[in-house]
């Protein structure tokens, strides 16, 4: 917690409180374990931010398989600075990208693991669709799509907008996005994909549910 302080003191956005910076980025690691996630995976991590589960992944991970896409460079730098021991970012050789368009191809890579932790709870659904459409576009055979979101109900409606909804989103608007499980895998099943839900206790974050996509068995 104490790096994560360091951080906030630059008045950079850890994502989070502080005291549940690390465990934060221990459920993400924990959560692709579960899913099968080696040290030869190649992994890109959809919004990285300051590094909150990065730090854990660039460290599991072999040199030069992990990716990050954050459109803040000040939080990729503060991650960089306070939390990567020193000599790590050579060793390991991560990659980083600063689009706000979700295009995962702009590394020419294909990757075998995505993971969004609390992203598709500020996304809009126009934004879901083009990452479900970067993830089939740089998935190598058999890759999996690992994200956090929280589900619509009666009382908690679905998000209709078009724009991020959260404190970087251009609109100004606060709050979570809600979608409906429905909806998302209707947006899945015209792409050939699955998604299901993960319940387990170790895959939460807060009261997130984590979602596993992957391809159509054939």
């Amino acid at each position: 917690m104490e790096r994560a302080n360091r951080i906030a003191a630059e008045g950079v956005y850890l994502g989070g409180k502080a005291e549940r910076f690390e465990i934060a980025g221990r459920t993400l690691l924990i959560t692709l374990l579960s899913e099968g996630l080696l040290p030869g995976s190649k992994v890109l991590d959809i919004g990285c931010g300051c590094l909150r589960g990065g730090y854990w992944l660039i460290h599991f991970l072999e040199k030069g398989n992990y990716f990050g896409i954050e459109p803040n460079r000040d939080r990729v730098d503060a991650g960089v600075k306070y939390l990567l021991e020193p000599g790590m970012l050579e060793r390991k050789q991560p990659r980083f990208d600063h689009n706000k368009d979700f295009d995962f191809t702009v590394f020419n890579e294909k990757f075998d693991y995505f993971v969004g932790l609390s992203i598709w709870t500020h996304a809009s659904k126009p934004q879901i669709q083009q990452m479900l459409d970067s993830f089939i576009a740089t998935a190598n055979p058999g890759g999996t799509f690992v994200t956090s979101y929280y589900p619509a109900t009666l009382f908690k409606r679905d998000y209709m907008g078009a724009e991020w909804k959260g404190r970087d989103g251009p609109s100004g608007l606060s709050g979570w996005a809600y979608h409906s499980l429905r909806w998302i895998q209707k947006e899945c099943a015209q792409r050939n994909l699955t998604a299901h839900e993960i319940r387990e206790k170790a895959c939460q974050y807060w009261d997130q549910t984590w979602l596993v996509i992957r391809h159509k068995a054939s």
